[in-house]
């Protein structure tokens, strides 16, 4: 068997872009070359990774020229954590790739014609701006070059994942996107557990005591922990919890989850209260939100309120509107809009959002919103609208992967005046509106900056129904 053909090195190649996906472009003979982790403006030599008919994969192996707009990192994990990609690059110009990205994505795959894009809203915190991080820990650390060449310790790490290496952790010492104490916490929980000998998970031999720490705060400065062990061992567990509790009195909510899946989800598994509450409440212009310790919310509070005023000014609400709020969460936005709405009707795949949303709701006294759980395209059929009255407005926040096309289809046949479609992926989002396009025109687009220093943006889209 013949050894495999080296692919050549492309030399003094310039970046001259950045795609949807957040990885540098640059052109040589026609063929598009995207490479991670640099910026327009640099001069490289390119190793070949992968090789298509369209495009070529490439990785960095020798700097010419940085690109004048190249700025220092702020972490010392920047290039080998899998966050963070953009630290590089100066806040004004990662909002005008993100505003690019809009733009392209609705203009090439939507293929419609779009109005004056609204300028990007920027987050006015370009650190510490989240609200949950969720590190797992690992019986083996990943290792640098230059760490295994000096003989580190390689053992037990709580961090993040390595990119594409499910099975790979790198340890944290730092991390600038959550407040602390998120740091304090997990280098203190990594400390105690190794002297005390408590197993780090071994991610492919699927065994070992500690799992995952998940930490989430409030903007009042509460906070959850949540640990999650492989198995029950009450003892240690305990030792652990009690650590937690007597070293963190900030910590307002520490529970624990005992997963013995294959995998890390934890929507089907069932938190326990160590001590405190079992939930934080966040508060977001005049509403208070309930987060439990599977509550989806929004990672970055203050964007998240800037998009959902954007999401209540293009409903353009009389007081009169029946409102659909499909894919709705713990009901954060069917909340907002029910004050300016005769009815809001949420819609939800997870029976525990729900039941969230519902609290939400009588958190704040709102007595005009009713929620139901299901599969979006079970649920939204032609009886239920029937039954719960036709939307004047939908409002839409679905996953990454966009709508099913019998929602769309559900959504053509109710022929609401307005929707108002929020997506995290803009790709998708302009799939679906290209599909809903014969009926509907765009006529507001706005982007919000939920994740300084990433190529993910948010983005709200009024489509309004042509007559």
């Amino acid at each position: 068997m013949g050894r495999k053909k080296e692919l050549p090195l492309l030399e003094k190649v310039k970046i001259t872009d950045i795609g949807s996906e957040g990885n540098a472009i640059a052109r040589v003979d026609n063929m598009v070359v995207f490479v991670p982790m640099l910026i327009p403006g640099d001069v490289v030599d390119i190793k070949i990774v992968k090789k298509r008919r369209k495009f070529i994969e490439g990785k960095v192996v020798r700097f010419h020229e940085y690109s004048p707009d190249r700025i220092k990192p702020r972490c010392i994990h920047f290039g080998i954590c899998g966050g963070c990609k953009w630290q590089h690059l100066p806040y004004p110009l990662q909002l005008q790739y993100k505003q690019k990205q809009i733009t392209d994505n609705l203009q090439r795959i939507g293929k419609i014609t779009l109005p004056d894009i609204d300028p990007i809203i920027g987050s006015p915190d370009l650190y510490l701006y989240r609200n949950k991080l969720e590190y797992t820990f690992s019986h083996k650390k990943w290792l640098t070059y230059d760490e295994m060449d000096s003989g580190a310790d390689r053992d037990n790490a709580l961090g993040f994942h390595i990119p594409g290496q499910f099975d790979k952790i790198l340890d944290i010492a730092e991390c600038h996107l959550q407040p602390e104490p998120t740091n304090l916490i997990r280098n203190a929980v990594r400390e105690f557990s190794r002297n005390n000998n408590l197993e780090f998970f071994d991610l492919r031999e699927q065994k070992g005591f500690l799992r995952n720490i998940i930490i989430r705060n409030n903007l009042a400065g509460d906070v959850m922990v949540i640990v999650v062990f492989f198995y029950e061992d009450k003892v240690r567990r305990e030792s652990l919890l009690r650590f937690i509790s007597g070293q963190f009195p900030m910590v307002t909510s520490l529970m624990y989850i005992i997963n013995s899946k294959k995998n890390d989800s934890l929507g089907d598994q069932d938190p326990v209260l160590f001590a405190g509450d079992d939930h934080l409440i966040e508060r977001m212009g005049d509403l208070k939100f309930r987060i439990g310790p599977k509550s989806f919310y929004q990672t970055n509070t203050k964007q998240a309120e800037a998009l959902y005023n954007t999401a209540v000014n293009f409903a353009a609400l009389t007081g009169n509107e029946i409102v659909y709020d499909l894919y709705t969460g713990t009901g954060t936005i069917a909340n907002f809009v029910a004050s300016s709405s005769k009815s809001v009707i949420g819609i939800e795949y997870v029976e525990d959002a729900v039941k969230d949303a519902r609290i939400n709701s009588g958190l704040n006294d709102i007595r005009n919103t009713r929620f139901f759980s299901g599969d979006m395209k079970d649920v939204l059929t032609a009886g239920f609208m029937e039954a719960n009255g036709y939307p004047d407005v939908i409002i839409t926040d679905p996953p990454r992967a966009g709508m099913h096309e019998d929602v769309v289809n559900a959504i053509l046949k109710a022929s609401p005046e307005r929707i108002v479609y929020v997506s995290c992926n803009p790709s998708t989002q302009a799939r679906d509106i290209n599909l809903l396009s014969g009926n509907y025109q765009v006529t507001r687009v706005q982007p919000v900056d939920m994740f300084p220093h990433t190529h993910h943006v948010e983005n709200v889209a009024l489509l309004e129904k042509m007559h």
